[in-house]
């Protein structure tokens, strides 16, 4: 088995097993210490390259996928994001992969999958109007993954004029006390800042966000090449 025959695989159990053992040839053992080291998650790490698995992931989504997601363990790292980014590479409608999505969505469960998956879901931004009430059902979640991954969203496909007001109204609302749903905020405010500095100051200036979310949507700010020093010295004076 090999990357460009895997569109002509009709999957079974046993040939996803020779898949598995396929992914296994491409370990990197290097790259796996390195990556629990940042993930620190219990899903065991075969240790792929992401540019790796997007490869694969771009000849699955042109075969037999939905035997593909079928037979998906969901036992591994790589297995996980292989299954999200196979959605995003499909050549489908946009209902059904919001279908595909709600399936995928209780595999979701560290910041690699989540913020790789929704980076590769460029069908969003062709869909904006039918994605964002779909992110706003998520954002309803009681599942603190399913919030970022909504917000990872919203700051890959949606930072343009249309949704930039209603981006700045649905981070001031209180959401489940999470660290990587509030690290998502706070990333996603750090970049409103810096496409649309003048809307997004008066939030910080009003003060009305969770204290941690606001100084670290300011320490974010701080970090970027991107922001003048003395605009980082005048945010600098807003830190609570």
């Amino acid at each position: 088995m090999n990357e460009k025959s895997l569109h002509f695989v009709k999957w079974n159990k046993k040939n996803y097993q020779e898949f598995m053992n396929y992914l296994y040839e491409l370990q990197d053992l290097r790259y796996q210490q390195f990556q629990s080291k940042l993930i620190l998650n219990e899903i065991p790490l075969i240790g792929i390259r992401i540019p790796i698995l997007k490869k694969i992931a771009k000849q699955l989504s042109k075969g037999d996928y939905k035997s593909f997601i079928k037979y998906n363990s969901h036992l591994y790292f790589e297995e996980i994001i292989l299954y999200g980014l196979v959605l995003s590479y499909l050549k489908i409608d946009f209902k059904t992969i919001i279908i595909y999505l709600n399936d995928f969505l209780p595999f979701n469960s560290n910041w690699a999958i989540n913020d790789t998956v929704c980076a590769s879901l460029k069908i969003f931004s062709k869909n904006r109007e039918e994605g964002f009430k779909w992110i706003l059902e998520k954002l309803h979640s009681n599942n603190p993954w399913d919030i970022r991954f909504a917000f990872i969203l919203l700051l890959d496909h949606y930072m343009v004029d249309e949704y930039i007001d209603d981006i700045l109204q649905l981070v001031q609302t209180s959401y489940i006390n999470h660290y990587y749903v509030n690290m998502a905020i706070a990333w996603l405010l750090s970049i409103c800042y810096i496409k649309y500095p003048e809307k997004t100051i008066m939030i910080l200036e009003n003060k009305k966000l969770d204290i941690w979310i606001h100084n670290k949507t300011i320490s974010k700010i701080r970090d970027s090449y991107r922001v003048t020093k003395d605009k980082k010295d005048y945010l600098k004076t807003l830190i609570r």
